[in-house]
């Protein structure tokens, strides 16, 4: 290890005495820190005929073994997909047959007595059903719109059927609320379809927008009750969070509220009365668990339901998912 004097000797190439370093004297402090110096190859030693003799030996290749390797992973490949194939497969077979079964037996045939029925063991229902549906542009003539109607009519005659006060349908692009009259009227001839006479009421809206209601409520007693439908968008998700946090941090700037009074019941205040509270049921009609920008809040302890490898709006799924709502345990984080 070099000391302090032969450092300051080196930097000032004088040594303590007075006298200055030599070559020698410099190589030698600077020893230490240097690398190495690489090995000498056995090429190197060799004569030079050897090495060029070496250096010029094409490489020996080994074609037969390098085209076993490929075929046994082409082989073990294609076993493995052709596995997995035929699960997949026997997998949508056997749920297409159980949902096939469970549309016979359980079909509602637009009778709210027979969807009553279906419910009435159920030791509870939600409160608050939520669904999420898709919106395909690129429908059969055009008509994605339309088939979008038909799924919020038809879940909504099964929701009032079933005795549930509150439905709120998520759609990510929102087009819904472009036309909330017409999807109300919509709804409307739906009940008249199933419930005759004696439909209940229904008030349609959308958050930031007033409720759309019919002129007029029957008398008391002579509905079966009243359906409150609340139309849902990628825009009152996660875009009312980042609003509301701008509107909290203003406040407290402006000193008009404390940090320690936001809260998340305040927060849960706000947004609850902004666009919705909690559902208590959310209900997946497609095959796999995708939430597609729904309101994360709202959905701490939500029940969420779907069925896998199913593709269509179907009451056999709406009805599973109430069978399975009424068994579920509520922990509720504990």
């Amino acid at each position: 290890m070099v000391g302090l004097r032969e450092v300051s000797a080196f930097h000032h190439d004088v040594l303590p005495d007075g006298r200055p370093l030599t070559v020698q004297e410099r190589e030698d402090i600077l020893r230490p820190y240097l690398p190495r110096p690489p090995r000498t190859s056995s090429l190197a030693k060799a004569p030079a005929s050897t090495a060029r003799r070496t250096s010029t030996k094409p490489h020996r290749r080994k074609p037969m073994r390098d085209f076993l390797k490929n075929q046994l992973h082409v082989l073990v490949y294609t076993a493995i997909h052709t596995l997995f194939s035929i699960y997949v497969r026997l997998r949508r077979a056997c749920h297409a047959i159980i949902d096939r079964v469970f549309a016979i037996l359980y079909y509602h045939h637009r009778t709210p007595e027979l969807i009553k029925k279906d419910v009435k063991g159920l030791s509870r229902l939600p409160q608050h059903l939520s669904v999420i549906l898709d919106f395909n542009e690129d429908g059969h003539n055009g008509s994605g719109l339309e088939d979008l109607v038909n799924d919020v009519c038809e879940i909504a005659a099964w929701s009032a059927s079933a005795g549930i006060p509150i439905l709120s349908i998520y759609e990510r692009t929102g087009v819904l609320k472009n036309y909330i009259p017409q999807t109300h009227r919509s709804i409307f001839r739906t009940f008249q379809a199933y419930f005759g006479r004696h439909k209940p009421t229904l008030s349609l809206r959308a958050p930031h927008l007033p409720s759309f209601s019919p002129p007029s409520s029957p008398s008391a007693g002579s509905t079966p009750g009243h359906l409150s439908i609340l139309l849902l968008s990628a825009d009152d998700g996660r875009n009312t969070l980042v609003d509301l946090t701008k509107t909290l941090a203003e406040m407290s700037q402006r000193g008009k509220i404390s940090p320690a009074d936001i809260s998340p019941e305040l927060i849960d205040a706000e947004i609850s009365e902004s666009v919705m509270g909690e559902p208590d049921l959310l209900i997946l009609f497609g095959p796999d668990v995708e939430l597609k920008g729904y309101p994360p809040w709202q959905i701490r302890l939500t029940e969420i339901f779907h069925v896998q490898d199913n593709t269509s709006v179907g009451y056999q799924v709406f009805l599973r998912a109430l069978h399975r709502f009424a068994k579920a345990q509520m922990r509720l984080g504990r």
